[in-house]
């Protein structure tokens, strides 16, 4: 029976992303597997950062994605009990990082994620991450499409509340 032992889910703060974290916590508790949750600080979009040599910057951004995915595990714990989890921040190209360096790294056997975590705009000028990863990656690679109850053309909404997503549906 094919199980996967070690999983990773890159998360961008997208509902797509967290409805794809939410999937893995299911697969994980199935095949009792490792969880690496992934932030990727993306250094191709330094330039709206005010550039990445700004230490107050990096500091900002690694500290937000830090708080993200510390409030993600408290409540994949709380809610799901699963506690093989580990949290990594990387710096460059979501693409390779995901496809290439992440999971050599770290040995997954399968990547999840959302169908789409970026604005029409921005995948059109830089080209879907999703893409990228399922094409290139050398592991399985499942791409979440679907709501929780696996219907598609539903609404996706996030089933995790963290501060960061409150912070956006002020704005």
């Amino acid at each position: 029976m094919l199980k996967y032992k070690s999983i990773v889910v890159p998360l961008d703060t997208s509902k797509f992303a967290e409805l794809a974290l939410a999937k893995a916590i299911g697969v994980a508790t199935r095949n009792k597997s490792h969880l690496d949750l992934l932030s990727i600080i993306d250094t191709h979009q330094s330039d709206y950062y005010g550039g990445l040599s700004n230490g107050a910057i990096v500091n900002s951004l690694v500290q937000d994605a830090t708080e993200y995915l510390s409030e993600l595990v408290s409540q994949i714990k709380e809610k799901y009990g699963l506690t093989d989890i580990s949290t990594h921040i990387r710096f460059g190209n979501p693409k390779t990082v995901i496809a290439f360096d992440f999971t050599k790294d770290h040995q997954n056997d399968l990547v999840m994620m959302g169908a789409s975590g970026m604005g029409t705009l921005e995948r059109v000028m830089n080209g879907s991450v999703t893409d990228f990863v399922t094409r290139n990656a050398t592991c399985d690679v499942l791409v979440v499409r679907t709501n929780l109850t696996n219907e598609p053309g539903q609404k996706i909404e996030s089933p995790f509340r963290t501060k960061m997503n409150a912070d956006k549906e002020k704005k």
